[in-house]
């Protein structure tokens, strides 16, 4: 039975890998901080599913402390890391770089030495589609120019990627950077699109949308990246693949899809698009196909009818949750 470290546990796309990590037997190690970057009320909601496993056992701490990384690796026999720590968001790191650099970079670090310490044979780097910058040219692949990301948040993934490769090359980690493309779904970020504009536009409140509603993202399911990002595990060398839907949709269309299933009508506020921001976004899943034989199963259809259901589900659950 493999012991699996994932930082960042609490998040969005960390509690979905452990969950489907515990759910076919793997012994997980959980490590959080749980920041007030978004509302911490729904990482603990997260957290209290994960605790119902045996075969969990969660740290509140923070990758940034290689101290106390290490006495946790001293403590377990580790056989691979997923690091799903970060600090997110584009706009956001506009206004506190410093963050990102702990977080992301410094974190990054920690965790790789620890993995030359304590003979760590695999590494997965979350990653970002944002790393691709501003470009006419898509869909995006793997080996496509990254050397001008627009935003903090991306310059310091793209930081993490190469430090990974440096240790990759002096130490034979086998590490594996996924890049995902906007992912969404069932107890996704609060401050991410999606779930903010489901919950406005449930409680008729207004929307804002940057720019005019045409741009485009390929928009990925959770499920669909959890699975993807476990097969990681399996792989040697060093490899990066795009995790993403393969179909990008412009935000107006999903914004109408999230009115359908709520049977209401969305109060928009535009406003001028950020200049962080990517236009469009689509991924080309060449190395995904190639090296873990994965293709998403949901659309962007069936995966708002899902995340809409989930929320009516649980509404009286988030209706304090901060957006």
């Amino acid at each position: 039975m493999q012991t699996i470290l994932v930082t960042g546990s609490a998040g969005f796309i960390g509690w979905a890998t452990c969950n489907l990590l515990l759910q076919n037997a793997f012994v997980v190690i959980g490590i959080d901080n749980i920041n007030d970057y978004y509302d911490p009320k729904i990482k603990e909601l997260r957290l209290s599913g994960l605790k119902k496993y045996e075969n969990f056992i969660f740290y509140k701490g923070d990758i940034e402390d290689i101290e106390t990384l290490r006495r946790i690796f001293k403590s377990h026999n580790i056989d691979a890391i997923i690091n799903l720590a970060a600090r997110a968001g584009v706009r956001a790191s506009v206004e506190n770089p410093w963050g990102y650099l702990d977080t992301n970079v410094k974190g990054t670090i920690n965790l790789l030495e620890c993995s030359k310490e304590y003979n760590i044979k695999t590494f997965v780097l979350a990653s970002t589609s944002s790393v691709y910058g501003y470009t006419e040219k898509i869909p995006f692949h793997v080996s496509d120019f990254t050397d001008k990301p627009l935003a903090p948040y991306p310059a310091s993934k793209k930081a993490a990627e190469l430090f990974c490769y440096s240790y990759h090359y002096l130490y034979g980690i086998n590490t594996i950077i996924p890049r995902y493309f906007t992912v969404y779904g069932p107890f996704g970020r609060p401050d991410m699109s999606i779930f903010r504009f489901i919950k406005k536009i449930d409680n008729d409140e207004p929307i804002t949308v940057y720019g005019d509603g045409k741009q485009k993202r390929d928009f990925t399911f959770i499920e669909d990246i959890a699975y993807a990002t476990v097969l990681c595990l399996k792989l040697d060398g060093y490899k990066i693949l795009n995790l993403g839907n393969d179909r990008p949709v412009e935000l107006i269309y999903v914004i109408n899809l999230i009115e359908e299933q709520l049977n209401k009508r969305a109060k928009i506020e535009w406003k001028d698009r950020h200049p962080a921001d990517i236009y469009a976004t689509w991924a080309d899943l060449t190395e995904a196909k190639q090296y873990i034989g994965w293709s998403p199963k949901i659309s962007i259809e069936e995966g708002i009818k899902k995340t809409v259901q989930w929320y009516k589900e649980n509404r009286e659950l988030l209706k304090d949750i901060k957006i």
